[in-house]
């Protein structure tokens, strides 16, 4: 009976053994999923991360550079009134008072061609009398000045090196207000630090932009975006999600006595960029010498209630001389130019 009993409590050991090792492989299983689970979800979060902005910005970044200029100034003593600096019996007993000094500044710049050709803008590098060049593999460049267009605002570098990464143009006149768009450049000399731009992003918050010149350069038809750009950005590229340039960063709007961006950045349309260095890498100046045959003058007040316009933009045709291109065009006196060659013109400015 004692030996029977035994083998009971045998059994029923056995069997409540049986039990856990069970519900221990169960919570085994249950933890594997539990862990399979979170691993997928790291997973995923890191694939996430990895989007087509951060793709843009690897493969454009090996294609932009920081520009680093040494120009000469002139200055001129402060104390002597301007007529007398060229006055020749000044001159003779005080001499020429006026000295030079190399200023160094710095900028953005990017690659368009494997052969070393380099855009950035004229306020950049367009009087530069050397010019180095930083790449993103640390190497420092030393580049010459292909052609310069100061009206436009756009110069042409070139440096002696082939197999350079570079950029590919985008089309300037199908960019959407919207959409997204990096911005890639030397802010304020950042480039030095690490060898690499600085990356801001944003959208394009309006095309057409057509702006007051500066320094008698002209921006018209600028793409407008609230990418922060800094000083250094100016020569940078605009570039879209795809990473096709569809600008060349140029000039920033600040507020007050403030340098930095407020979101108002613009850029020079890529469309009008290749047209400029095209010509730059062939005649290695822009000729602006044209004759219209005519005379314009702005819209105001009065010519608007004359003529009953609508809009003070654009200028009005006041006199046309025979067999002029302007005649044969078929322009007349009175006429009223709102738009050329797909620029629209809000004043005799845009017009130049």
């Amino acid at each position: 009976m004692k030996d029977k009993y035994i083998t009971i409590l045998a059994v029923v050991a056995l069997v409540v053994a049986m039990f856990v090792i069970l519900d221990d492989n169960s919570d085994n299983d249950a933890y594997a999923d539990r862990a399979a689970e979170r691993a997928q979800a790291t997973d995923e979060l890191h694939r996430e991360r990895h989007n087509i902005i951060t793709r843009t910005v690897a493969e454009s970044s090996p294609a932009v550079v920081g520009v680093n200029v040494t120009k000469i100034r002139q200055y001129r003593d402060p104390f002597i009134p301007s007529p007398f600096y060229n006055d020749p019996f000044f001159q003779r007993y005080f001499g020429e008072r006026s000295y030079t000094q190399r200023v160094e500044s710095l900028g953005s710049g990017f690659i368009v061609s494997p052969d070393g050709y380099i855009v950035t803008n004229d306020h950049v590098a367009g009087a530069a009398v050397e010019i180095v060049v930083t790449l993103t593999d640390g190497r420092h460049l030393e580049a010459k000045i292909v052609g310069t267009d100061p009206v436009s605002d756009i110069t042409l570098l070139k440096v002696d090196e082939t197999g350079l990464p570079h950029l590919s143009f985008g089309d300037s006149d199908d960019v959407i207000i919207g959409e997204w768009v990096v911005a890639l450049g030397n802010p304020f000399g950042l480039f030095e630090v690490n060898e690499k731009p600085t990356v801001t992003v944003g959208v394009v918050s309006a095309t057409d932009m057509n702006l007051e010149p500066v320094d008698r350069r002209y921006y018209i038809d600028m793409i407008q975006t609230d990418a922060a750009i800094n000083g250094g950005n100016s020569g940078g590229p605009l570039v879209n999600s795809v990473g096709e340039v569809v600008g060349m960063n140029t000039i920033i709007y600040t507020s007050g006595n403030s340098r930095g961006s407020i979101g108002l950045g613009f850029a020079i349309p890529i469309n009008k960029v290749k047209r400029v260095i095209e010509e730059l890498k062939e005649k290695g100046e822009i000729d602006r010498n044209f004759y219209t045959g005519m005379a314009v003058q702005n819209i105001d007040d009065e010519v608007m209630n004359y003529f009953k316009l609508e809009s003070s933009k654009g200028v009005i045709v006041t006199r046309i001389v025979r067999d002029s291109p302007a005649a044969d065009a078929g322009l007349e006196p009175g006429d009223v130019i709102v738009e050329l060659g797909g620029y629209r013109v809000n004043n005799q400015q845009t017009l130049l």
